[in-house]
């Protein structure tokens, strides 16, 4: 008999479907302030100062927890996510961060430098 994927396995899988093929595809803002569409931003704060370091991790956390693929691309900037990273990696849920890391190498070779 087959064992059924856990609740993890799921999470992961649907994470895994929306991540882009490479980070060159993340060409979103690097400064400035972005309001979030409420599919994203469904609770609370929409509007984000992305010069203010809280607000730019906050809206990274909510981007890659709810984004669709096609968010991510928008919304996210690789530059900014690399250089956040080995911060953003402890905020972020198991399932995100495995995912990502497991996806781009230099998001794993990040978090190894911070380690």
């Amino acid at each position: 008999m087959a064992t059924q994927p856990g609740l993890s396995d799921l999470r992961r899988a649907k994470f895994a479907r929306r991540a882009p093929a490479a980070l060159s595809e993340l060409v979103g803002p690097q400064h400035g302030t972005v309001t979030l569409p409420l599919h994203l931003a469904w609770s609370g704060l929409t509007t984000f100062d992305l010069d203010q370091p809280r607000l730019r991790m906050s809206y990274y956390r909510i981007v890659l927890a709810e984004g669709l693929q096609d968010d991510l691309v928008r919304f996210l900037n690789r530059d900014l996510l690399v250089s956040l990273w080995p911060t953003l990696r402890t905020l972020v849920s198991r399932d995100v961060r495995e995912v990502w890391e497991s996806s781009f190498d230099e998001l794993a070779h990040e978090a190894q430098a911070a380690a």
